[in-house]
């Protein structure tokens, strides 16, 4: 099973202004003549993580991490203000100028993913492939999977730790009723639904529990802006048109994609990963056994890191590694 690999630290950062509210942050590691791959974070709202970085080989691939508007080093922090979807795709394109990059590959988990594919379909003449984990494809149903009915099935113990801080009369509507308390003026109550909210998704996200996956996800600073940003997406349908994805995935037909899915991944369900490469037929699917849907699982990480291997070896003659 292959492991990811060693930690690098970057050779580049950068602060890019994407508009008069915000500042992202940027970093670039790896090799500077190499395939140019961007990391697309989880969430919304999650920043980069610990080991971003290392689902790639440094001497083939020049890796760009980005933190979206208001999560992790980006500012301010936790900014809701001219943050929706289609900002975030033009806070990629800035970036792929900024950098001087021609063309290239995105990486992204979760809703990284969704945003990764929405890119591909705004701007497919500059994407060379994709790399999704953890399909979620931003359609009404796959909201309420989460956070109505769906999850909570198979998690009821977690479920009652997640709706606890809501009012009984609020929780019909919980994302509702976690932006009433996203708006309290009470300070300990916004940050015990912080808390919940990202403890919620920790708890759910690998098919063993994750102790340090779970306190990194409910740090005081990481859930805040995961609990405001989060609640503002998914009130809003994540900004998407229903079922945009798909509608549009004619747009990059022929970009070639590996869809790695956990076979118990109770986030975003197999059936999303399915519906994708159905659509795409282009793309490789491999269903992992024994995973979930965080990327911090080994059978996961194996599979990830084979992706990336297996993109390099489809793309490095174009770069002469």
């Amino acid at each position: 099973m292959l492991p990811l690999y060693p930690e690098i630290k970057p050779y580049a950062r950068h602060k890019v202004r994407a508009s008069d509210t915000h500042e992202l942050y940027v970093d670039e590691s790896g090799i500077p003549h190499g395939i140019p791959v961007l990391f697309v974070h989880a969430g919304p709202g999650s920043g980069c993580e610990f080991d971003s970085r290392c689902f790639f080989n440094p001497e083939k691939y020049r890796i760009i991490l980005f933190d979206q508007r208001g999560a992790g080093r980006s500012t301010p922090h936790g900014e809701l203000a001219d943050n929706t979807t289609a900002h975030l795709i033009e806070d990629m394109e800035k970036i792929r100028e900024f950098l001087g990059v021609e063309k290239w590959v995105l990486f992204g988990g979760g809703w990284g993913a969704t945003l990764s594919l929405v890119y591909a379909e705004t701007h497919p003449s500059r994407v060379e492939g994709l790399i999704l984990r953890g399909t979620f494809l931003g359609r009404r149903k796959d909201i309420d999977w989460f956070y109505r009915e769906g999850v909570s099935r198979f998690f009821p113990d977690h479920w009652e730790d997640f709706v606890a801080p809501i009012p009984a009369a609020d929780r019909s509507d919980l994302i509702e009723g976690y932006r009433k308390k996203l708006m309290s003026e009470d300070e300990l109550a916004r940050m015990g639904a912080a808390k919940a909210w990202s403890r919620w998704e920790a708890d759910c996200s690998t098919l063993h529990p994750h102790q340090r996956l779970i306190r990194h996800m409910t740090d005081p600073h990481r859930a805040l802006a995961r609990f405001r940003i989060g609640v503002h997406y998914f009130s809003n349908d994540c900004f998407l048109e229903e079922n945009q994805v798909i509608d549009n995935i004619d747009t990059i037909g022929g970009i070639p994609g590996i869809i790695v899915h956990g076979r118990f991944d109770m986030i975003c369900p197999l059936e999303n990963a399915f519906t994708l490469h159905e659509a795409w037929p282009v793309s490789q699917l491999y269903v992992v056994r024994e995973a979930g849907h965080s990327a911090t699982e080994p059978p996961l990480i194996d599979a990830l890191v084979r992706a990336t291997r297996d993109m390099a070896l489809r793309l490095e003659d174009d770069y002469d590694l």
